[in-house]
């Protein structure tokens, strides 16, 4: 198995905790909710956060770039796999600390967007998410 030089990494490519505390998700929006395991952040973002195209669930979608310089850039905003409808552009503010624990957790952007369908709603510990965004924001360059 392999070794991870955090939690928040451990989390990041496997939805699990080394504290083994429960990490859930659901679909936004949809009925089907899962235990952590079966997908994890870098199944859609990447092993460095940078996103691209993902096949899942019958479907293809775009994953957004994660990564902490991207998130936290002026200008910021969805490309058309992450707008609420899926078919247009929109901006928003900057995500922060804070905000970002929103999208992870309740699926909305720093302007209280819904993210789109394919980001799920993580279930977690305030510790392992706290875990979580450290690492992400390691992620950048």
């Amino acid at each position: 198995m392999r070794e991870f030089a955090s939690n928040g990494e451990r989390i990041y490519f496997t939805a699990t905790s080394q504290r083994g505390t429960s990490i859930r998700y659901d679909m936004g929006g949809s009925q089907m909710m899962m235990m952590g395991g079966m997908m994890a952040c870098a199944s859609c973002h990447g092993p460095n956060g940078r996103g691209g195209r993902v096949q899942m669930m019958m479907t293809a979608f775009t994953a957004p770039d994660i990564r902490w310089e991207t998130l936290t850039a002026t200008g910021h905003g969805h490309d058309q796999a992450e707008a609420p409808h899926g078919d247009e552009e929109t901006e928003h503010p900057p995500y922060t600390e804070e905000t970002l624990k929103r999208a992870i957790t309740q699926g909305v952007n720093p302007a209280d967007e819904p993210l789109a369908w394919p980001m799920p709603r993580w279930q977690m510990s305030d510790a392992d998410l706290n875990d979580l965004v450290d690492f992400l924001r390691s992620l950048d360059g």
